[in-house]
């Protein structure tokens, strides 16, 4: 039985991230924990919240929260249909960050899953600043982000991208090997390249990554780096027809770079695929 945790701000793009999850996971026995986090600074759709202060507010939010969760939930069993599946509604009052931690132990999460709002904020960040805080805070479990409303895709074209300098051992990628094992997918490993040659290390960590890819049909990619990264990922997605891309996350490596720097000038050619974080487990 794997647990999943999907954050909800009963957005169409959060419930676009719970079905594409439910989807996915469809032969799996799955329980699914649907969280909202609400706090002071919370929008209370449809109600005039300049009355309202202290506690009377937070009781409306917990409200309008537990109401919110109940209806998605009714509406997710009835589009799902999958006795493997059940659902259960989390309504915390606090900080996202905070309250997924707390989560992650009390209810042994083997999976985030957050919808990508990347296309309502400023062009020069990589993802929704919600995606972002949590995977800077969470180290520990894999994080799934659902870009923009789009329709469930089994994945068939999944693109691991990275350095080899870290993050090629099996419990690293074993988020990566259930998903491509539960679709049969196939893996294409993307090596952005700035050295002439892999150092030892690198080399080492490509064998081994080879060896934990035996049982899935995989390739290996190298392209020269002649343009910002973020491009370079793009061109390789589009060109290989990716449904589905993953990286480690780790400190000064690829993700850390995309993840901080203004590097990308039009966001919406990222927000068509979803993306797998995955925690160095090295």
């Amino acid at each position: 039985m794997k647990n999943i945790l999907v954050a909800t701000d009963f957005s169409n793009n959060s419930y676009c991230a719970l079905f594409y999850a439910t989807k996915l996971l469809a032969s799996e026995p799955c329980t699914f924990y649907l969280l909202n986090v609400f706090n002071e600074m919370t929008p209370l759709q449809r109600k005039k919240t300049k009355l309202l202060v202290g506690k009377k507010l937070l009781k409306k939010l917990q409200i309008a929260s537990e109401e919110n969760l109940t209806s998605t939930m009714h509406k997710i069993v009835l589009a799902n249909e999958n006795p493997q599946h059940q659902f259960h509604t989390l309504s915390k009052k606090g900080i996202l960050t905070k309250i997924i931690l707390k989560t992650l132990d009390t209810n042994h999460i083997d999976l985030i899953v957050m919808g990508n709002k990347g296309l309502n904020e400023s062009a020069d960040v990589f993802f929704g600043s919600n995606t972002i805080q949590v995977a800077n805070k969470i180290n520990k479990c894999p994080i799934l982000a659902i870009p923009g409303e789009m329709e469930y895709k089994e994945p068939n074209e999944i693109a691991f991208i990275t350095d080899f300098k870290k993050g090629c051992t099996k419990n690293t990628i074993e988020p990566l090997l259930s998903i491509a094992s539960i679709t049969s997918a196939q893996i294409r490993v993307l090596h952005i390249t700035e050295e002439e040659i892999l150092n030892t290390q690198q080399e080492s960590n490509r064998k081994l990554l080879d060896i934990c890819l035996k049982d899935i049909d995989h390739t290996f990619y190298w392209r020269q780096l002649f343009d910002d990264k973020a491009k370079v990922i793009h061109e390789f997605i589009e060109k290989l027809n990716i449904d589905l891309y993953a990286m480690v996350n780790r400190s000064h490596n690829i993700f850390e770079k995309l993840t901080h720097e203004p590097v990308i000038k039009d966001v919406s050619m990222y927000a068509k695929t979803p993306f797998l974080i995955l925690p160095s487990q090295d």
